[in-house]
């Protein structure tokens, strides 16, 4: 087992694509694997599409907490989805 990390949270914000190569997805699939590893909880930019979303996703079905800081003017169904863990709706992308 691990040594949990000194980290609580993490933020990360990626693609809402998931771009043109399967390394993308391995990676950001990679990436929540480390965190969930690590006993690190998720901030991220929202929505449930592309590699925030594939990130969010693993991230909340290994166990850990995850929030989601997204502007309202991008809380359209086909940007929100079926987000995961806590949502924390922001006014534009600059209080994001």
């Amino acid at each position: 087992m691990r040594q949990a990390s000194r980290f609580k949270r993490m933020c990360v914000f990626c693609g809402s694509s998931q771009g043109n190569k399967s390394s993308y997805h391995d990676a950001a699939i990679d990436l929540a694997n480390q965190l969930v590893g690590g006993g690190i909880d998720l901030v991220y930019g929202g929505g449930s599409i592309g590699l925030m979303g594939l990130v969010s996703q693993a991230v909340y079905h290994g166990g850990r907490h995850v929030i989601g800081v997204i502007p309202k003017t991008l809380m359209t169904p086909e940007i929100v989805g079926e987000m995961v863990g806590e949502v924390r709706p922001v006014g534009d992308m600059h209080q994001r």
